[in-house]
């Protein structure tokens, strides 16, 4: 059983996406392929980057490799204002170097040279799970369990619920999408980019804790387990 506590309408006609790179041709390239969807800033160097954020921005496209301040130190930077998704732009492959980006604050990490389509279809799916978590505020599950999308913040009859980011990510994915089964690889591309490969075990570790953290305040059972298939939000 869910209720709504508050809803509440985008204002913004338009998207705004900040594009963050050194090759000014790529920049161009995408710009001219976002605009006029959306609203489209450019910066061409970190500390150009950090300045053009302020203006919070409804999602990033970073390039890692940039001379001066690079774009993991532009992330770590402005993640401690901005909470919208982040998309590495980079041509590093290895497994490591994803690693150190997710690290990093980023939510997705495409490897250049990427197709134009595709980057657009990642783009647009960030977007609409932005737009669903900022749709409803806080919402209850059985009258006890609170999760407020926006503060980001997981509490259980007034009891504060300590998530970690990718916890509550992974808490906000099910939940968002209540009966929907999902599988490790699905939440693993999900939650720490579609690029992700070969650590899909760290879901059932992330999920064991919210499970255990979630029991010492309920005795129900929010993340069942569908045998064979993945998970589900049980609210």
């Amino acid at each position: 059983m869910i209720s709504a506590l508050y809803t509440g309408e985008v204002s913004k006609l338009k998207e705004r996406i900040l594009i963050v790179d050194d090759e000014r041709g790529i920049v161009d390239t995408m710009k001219a392929c976002f605009f006029p969807q959306y609203e489209v800033l450019t910066a061409y160097s970190g500390e150009e980057a950090i300045q053009k954020a302020e203006s919070q921005p409804d999602l990033i496209l970073l390039d890692i490799n940039m001379p001066g301040m690079d774009g993991l130190t532009v992330c770590q930077t402005i993640r401690k204002h901005v909470a919208c998704p982040i998309l590495f732009l980079t041509a590093r492959i290895a497994s490591a170097d994803k690693i150190t980006g997710f690290q990093a604050g980023a939510d997705d990490y495409i490897v250049k040279p990427f197709d134009l389509d595709e980057l657009s279809a990642r783009i647009a799916a960030h977007l609409r799970r932005e737009q669903r978590r900022h749709s409803q505020s806080i919402v209850r599950f059985f009258g006890e369990l609170a999760v407020d999308y926006s503060a980001r913040t997981v509490s259980v009859a007034n009891a504060s619920i300590a998530l970690s980011r990718r916890e509550f990510d992974i808490l906000e994915l099910l939940s968002l999408n209540a009966g929907q089964v999902f599988d490790r690889e699905r939440i693993y591309e999900t939650i720490w980019g579609l690029d992700a490969d070969g650590y899909s075990d760290t879901v059932m570790e992330h999920i064991r804790k919210i499970r255990t953290k979630l029991a010492a305040h309920t005795p129900h059972s929010y993340i069942e387990t569908v045998w064979g298939c993945g998970y589900k939000w049980n609210g």
